[in-house]
């Protein structure tokens, strides 16, 4: 899992395991790379949020989980959902804050966990952000159609058209418009997050519409959804909670602002103020807009394509189809810059640590922004959106955004528990390395040393036969630890932990799988959810039980958010998204298992040999200051 202390691995599996360094200003300054522009605060940190999140779904989901599922308990849906997200939320905040840099959970993931599990969370993200962009652009001119006069009313040149035996309807618009937006991230963050915050802002408008004038309805008509026979729980609790696992998926996109953490002006402050902000709005719309759409409408007489235009239309208010309509491709352009903003800075991110091609981390002097990135992903995207439908592949969206919510959580866990006590140095350092090892070997009066790191491998090696271990000491003196009583008990609590942290996740797959699986014989599924149970809650006992790292205090950037109630949110974190992560189908995961076993035959044959933590030594973190202050290349 790379957060395992211990040696006896092969230098493949070290590759997969090796972590950076969480100071990667510093990093940037020695390897030249150019800065983001920092030009976020607050207000564009919500918009951005906001923009992603509320999508056209909210126009279509409520009538399809109403009468499938919730009844009108969907509001209480919509809160459970929310809540869900929010310990998602809790863990990317505090993660955000501590380590303000592009790349969001892949940049987490290669702090805490490794190198290899990062890969897959990146590669992963690309294919949702292109997917999710392409998806949402071929939405909109559907839409659109509707204020030219009807689904086949849009002019000769943006219209879809059919290509004669080949089974391929293309989509000119959807191109059109992921240009657009590409041109406008090229401008800059702050020119494109402020075009964002108009649209979105004219989205949440039409959203308050539906609200108000809902609400008047539903007063005048005294609320006939709510006095049906089937009561407030027609589908009972079960129904409810499946409602809550449907409609989880429309707060996705509130991840995008930890994405743009680097360009944010306060991080510690206004990061973790901007996920909430945006992820409390949005579930309140969501709340107030249900309410509303399901007391005007009995639940089973809702339209499930076009529920809340249809309940207005069912009480005379025809003229009210035409905003909500607009409503609709508003929300779906901000879905589309939320969806391609991302992107090029996870990229840019990857080529920055040698996983990529150092074209994509090129910055532009005068805008501040991946314009390389950025203008190959619109390419790419827009190349999807005209070409193909890519409704079909829309679950595959989810699988990263939930895998990535799923390492944050872990992340999280392995921060307080076991962080990373060793950091990586470039081997042009090995002067002042040796420099000040000697000289700790002094004080120590030729103590034995046990071995802390090697060249190119990962933080921890203890094993391995002691004459090999004396002759890796007096190679690299600095890295040698004094051995005393303190050290052991530490490592002792960290094997612990980093062993309780495995517990909890193994534990988490069996119960999540067991019981999602209902073709197993019921005598399996019982005893795989008793063991799945058991590892989890032991893991679990355990973290409670032991003390947490006090390394937490000094890692990455302090004086920021703390995620509350760990292990304990973390845990219910990991277990919420791994439970939908089964569920997701396996055409889903056929598709998905293809793009990932691409991303691993590239980073074997890329990735892994041009990685920037392929020739470093890894030193104790308490002597790295020491070491940058002595070393003749330090940049101040």
């Amino acid at each position: 899992m790379g957060f395992e202390e211990g040696g006896g691995v092969g230098s493949g599996f070290r590759c997969l395991t090796r972590r950076k360094q969480v100071d990667s200003d510093r990093v940037r300054a020695e390897e030249g790379h150019h800065q983001l522009a920092k030009a976020l605060s607050v207000p564009h940190l919500v918009a951005i949020g906001v923009g992603a999140t509320i999508g056209a779904g909210v126009y279509v989901l409520v009538g399809t989980v109403a009468r499938e599922h919730a009844g009108p308990a969907l509001s209480i849906s919509f809160l459970i959902a929310g809540i869900a997200a929010a310990l998602s939320a809790f863990c990317y905040a505090e993660l955000a804050s501590r380590c303000p840099s592009a790349g969001s959970a892949y940049h987490y993931s290669y702090i805490c966990v490794g190198e290899g599990v990062a890969w897959l969370i990146g590669w992963a993200l690309i294919l949702e952000y292109t997917i999710g962009g392409s998806a949402v652009a071929r939405g909109i001119s559907p839409n659109l159609a509707l204020f030219f006069g009807g689904p086949d009313s849009l002019p000769s040149f943006l219209a879809r058209v059919s290509i004669p035996g080949l089974d391929i309807v293309v989509d000119p618009c959807a191109a059109i418009l992921v240009f657009v937006v590409t041109g406008l991230l090229c401008l800059g963050i702050k020119e494109s997050t402020f075009v964002q915050a108009i649209v979105t802002t004219a989205n949440v408008c039409v959203l308050l519409f539906v609200i108000f004038a809902g609400g008047y309805i539903g007063f005048q008509t005294g609320w006939v959804g709510y006095t049906v026979a089937g009561g407030y729980f027609p589908y009972g609790v079960n129904g409810m909670l499946a409602g809550s696992a449907t409609v989880f998926f429309a707060y996705i996109g509130f991840d995008s602002v930890a994405s743009t953490a680097e360009e944010v002006k306060n991080p510690q402050r206004d990061l973790p103020l901007g996920i909430a902000t945006s992820l409390s709005v949005c579930c309140l719309l969501y709340m107030m807009v249900s309410v509303v759409v399901v007391g005007l409408v009995p639940y089973f007489a809702m339209d499930p394509d076009t529920p809340i235009s249809s309940a207005f239309a069912r009480n005379d208010v025809q003229w009210a189809v035409y905003i909500i309509t607009s409503g609709a491709v508003l929300a779906l352009c901000s879905a589309l810059m939320g969806s391609l903003l991302p992107q090029p800075r996870i990229l840019m991110a990857m080529a920055r640590d040698g996983l990529l091609p150092s074209f994509f981390s090129d910055v532009n002097m005068r805008t501040q922004v991946p314009v390389k990135s950025t203008i190959l992903t619109g390419i790419f995207a827009a190349t999807l959106a005209f070409f193909m439908d890519v409704s079909q592949l829309a679950g595959m969206v989810s699988v990263g955004t939930l895998l990535a919510f799923t390492i944050v959580a872990i992340s999280i866990l392995i921060l307080r528990y076991v962080p990373p006590v060793e950091i990586p140095l470039p081997s042009s350092f090995r002067e002042s390395i040796d420099s000040v090892s000697i000289r700790y070997s002094v004080q120590n009066n030729g103590e034995k040393a046990d071995s802390l790191g090697n060249t190119g491998s990962s933080q921890d090696q203890y094993d391995g036969p002691s004459q090999e271990i004396n002759k890796e000491s007096v190679n690299y003196p600095l890295i040698g630890k004094e051995i005393n009583p303190e050290h052991f008990s530490e490592q002792t609590r960290r094997q612990k932990a980093a062993w309780s942290i495995a517990s909890v996740c193994l534990g988490v797959l069996i119960l999540t799988t067991s019981a999602s699986y209902t073709f197993l014989p019921d005598l399996l599924r019982y005893l795989a959810c008793s063991v799945g149970g058991l590892l989890l809650l032991g893991g679990l006992f355990v973290l409670v039980w032991i003390d947490q790292d006090d390394a937490r205090h000094n890692f990455g950037r302090t004086g920021g958010f703390i995620c509350p109630f760990v292990p304990f949110l973390p845990v219910c974190c990991i277990l919420i998204n791994a439970y939908l992560l089964v569920n997701l189908g396996a055409g889903t995961w056929f598709r998905v298992s293809m793009w990932l076993l691409i991303g691993v035959l590239v980073y074997l044959f890329y990735g892994r040999t041009h990685s920037s933590l392929t020739d470093v030594v890894y030193v104790p973190a308490a002597h790295a200051e020491e070491i940058y202050r002595t070393a003749p290349a330090y940049v101040a």
